[in-house]
């Protein structure tokens, strides 16, 4: 053990944490930028999809969406030109805009207004759906299965509704479809939408035929092709729920396409639950079944190839109904569409005070359609603390700013013991010196009267880890919150900062932007290159308070810690400017609690002079 174990174990501690987010963060953002261009130069040729009574599964199988088999793939076509080929019912809410499909009584034209592509208010809407034919066909649908063997004519992706009435689906004012089999079967679907992002779906069948039908309920969220994802570790993309005693199921798009072979020849799972929720995710917005809690499921989450693309589902069969002669069989069903706040989603924390969607419909855990990550128990707090500040002071850069002072605050007394112990270790530097002058050959001998030196004084050699061990769980969860939360998507600062979420856009090496290029797209180094103005102000401050502690006497120890800010200046320059900010604040923070306590401790504060002696303008005071 030497006198500078406390300082390198310190240095270890942050330092594998660094290079763990470097691993995480920096290198998939180059990977998904890399992917994000190559698909932005591609499209891809899909195969329609086809509605669950395209083919008739056996009684209890979950409906299928395989095209019929040799049905040649269709060219893809806009956006625009899909929307205008069929007819549609408009979608008018303060968050949502599109329409619903009358063929085939599909919801699969959907944008978040709240949400843009950047930072400029003026960019695109978020498109979460779109209709089959398009590059990336993404719906939900709902209906009715027949039992096996049944002739009876069902509504399926062909069929054109009528709607009953005239108007847009507004959350005042829902919309009925109608459609007649012409064998004695009426059904109608009425379809109602909140303010936020619920649909709630009313399925009805009327049977005025000469016998009784038996129909099974289903419900689903199609998607067609593999989409991109972000690539990091700490974050689920894909097919999610919480699936009853099975609790929450996250599966990525690879791990359903090569799951095992399912009854209908597809791969995938299969769940027979009761008050279960499920659908896809991404990053920032989600689409998810919402069935009935007490609704027994035979949910499934599956992958199919009926073309070019993989067509990946999520979807629920629920128990048949045997509608009597002159009888009337419902279904109910909710489909959540939208971006994933947590105020509307809910946040199952005691005190949170944001029940939403999960309190509201008595959901499952449905706070977890939020990736809140194993450590949630920080991870919320740190979101709600800095929400708290946010609708405060209306700016969670702010938020970031005092949620940090409050952390140093509830860890002071830790803190306090720590730095303490760090005084008295400069307080007996002299007689360390004195050690290596009399057994300087002596290297064990210098351990042991060292340690005796300790115990007489009651140091703790490895205390001076402690503000760094109790900064790291504030580090990831506020790294998590930044990363995963919607409410801190595009959130700006001040200033150049317009997106807490992101890097800082800035470069020193066109001179924060007076040059006309950008560094950061050069092969390889560019990501390194991103050197913004906060990182080297978190790096200024980070070599700050690296001079109140005690000069290495080893040369390779010291040229560690001289190098350390450098190198993690580079480090964080990728990670979200909301973590580079935290960190800096939280080095300045740092460097005047320490000095109070050395102060307080009688520990001369000799912060300036080492820092002149770093310019050649003094000499450095002996420290060991």
């Amino acid at each position: 053990m030497t006198d500078n174990r406390n300082t390198i174990l310190a240095v270890i501690l942050s330092g594998l944490v660094l290079i763990a987010w470097q691993y995480f963060y920096n290198m998939p953002q180059m990977e998904r930028q890399r992917a994000q261009s190559q698909t932005q130069a591609e499209l891809n040729k899909s195969a329609p999809p086809a509605a669950p009574g395209a083919t008739t599964p056996q009684p209890g199988a979950t409906p299928s969406a395989v095209a019929p088999a040799g049905q040649p793939a269709q060219p893809v076509v806009s956006r625009a030109a899909a929307i205008a080929a069929s007819p549609r019912i408009k979608i008018e809410t303060p968050r949502l805009s599109g329409s619903i499909s009358l063929k085939g009584g599909r919801v699969d034209d959907l944008s978040l207004e709240k949400f843009r592509d950047t930072v400029d208010p003026k960019s695109p809407a978020i498109v979460l759906f779109s209709p089959s034919g398009t590059a990336h066909p993404y719906y939900a649908e709902f209906g009715w299965v027949a039992a096996s063997g049944s002739s009876a004519k069902l509504p399926d992706r062909e069929t054109v509704w009528q709607q009953e009435g005239s108007g847009s689906l507004t959350p005042e004012k829902p919309v009925t479809l109608k459609w007649d089999n012409g064998e004695g079967l009426t059904f109608r679907r009425t379809i109602a939408i909140d303010d936020r992002y619920l649909f709630t779906i009313k399925d009805d069948v009327t049977n005025v035929s000469n016998a009784p039908v038996t129909l099974y309920p289903f419900a689903l969220i199609s998607r067609h092709g593999t989409p991109e994802v972000s690539g990091y570790y700490i974050l689920h993309e894909g097919l999610i729920g919480y699936l009853g005693e099975k609790g929450l199921q996250e599966h990525g798009y690879k791990a359903v396409a090569e799951a095992p072979v399912l009854g209908n020849g597809g791969r995938g799972f299969e769940f027979n639950v009761t008050n279960g929720w499920l659908g896809i995710t991404d990053k920032y917005w989600a689409a998810a079944l919402l069935p009935d809690t007490s609704a027994r499921l035979k949910a499934r989450f599956l992958a199919e190839e009926p073309g070019p693309k993989v067509r990946y589902q999520a979807d629920y069969l629920q128990d048949p109904q045997t509608i009597a002669i002159g009888g009337t069989g419902s279904a109910n069903a909710r489909l959540f569409a939208g971006a994933k706040e947590a105020g509307v989603v809910g946040i199952n924390f005691p005190l949170a005070g944001h029940g939403g969607y999960n309190k509201q419909l008595g959901l499952n855990h449905f706070d977890l359609l939020i990736d809140w990550g194993w450590f949630y128990f920080i991870t919320k707090p740190m979101f709600l603390a800095l929400d708290y500040f946010f609708h405060l002071f209306g700016n969670f850069g702010l938020s970031i700013l005092l949620v940090t002072v409050l952390v140093k605050l509830a860890f002071y007394p830790l803190a306090n013991k720590s730095y303490a112990s760090m005084a008295k270790m400069k307080s007996v530097q002299p007689q360390l010196q004195a050690l290596k002058e009399r057994y300087p050959d002596d290297r064990q001998k210098q351990q042991q009267e060292m340690m005796e030196i300790y115990r007489k004084e009651k140091i703790n050699p490895i205390a001076g880890c402690l503000p760094v061990a109790l900064q790291i769980p504030v580090f990831f969860s506020l790294y998590k919150v930044l990363f995963v939360t919607i409410e801190m998507r595009h959130a700006p600062f001040y200033g150049w900062i317009k997106d807490l979420s992101a890097p800082d856009p800035t470069t020193i090496f066109n001179l924060f932007g007076l040059l006309p290029f950008d560094p950061t797209h050069l092969p390889v180094l560019g990501t390194y290159l991103a050197l913004g103005v906060w990182p080297i102000i978190m790096g200024i401050t980070m070599w700050i308070q690296m001079k109140l502690n005690p000069t290495p006497p080893d040369p390779t120890q010291k040229m560690i810690f001289d190098w350390m800010p450098l190198i993690f200046t580079f480090m964080l320059a990728g990670f979200p400017a909301g973590l580079v900010i935290y960190w800096a604040w939280n080095n300045l923070l740092s460097v005047v609690q320490q000095s109070y306590i050395m102060r307080k401790n009688g520990v001369k504060v000799e912060l300036f002079d080492n820092l002149k002696a770093s310019f050649g303008m003094g000499k450095p005071v002996e420290k060991t």
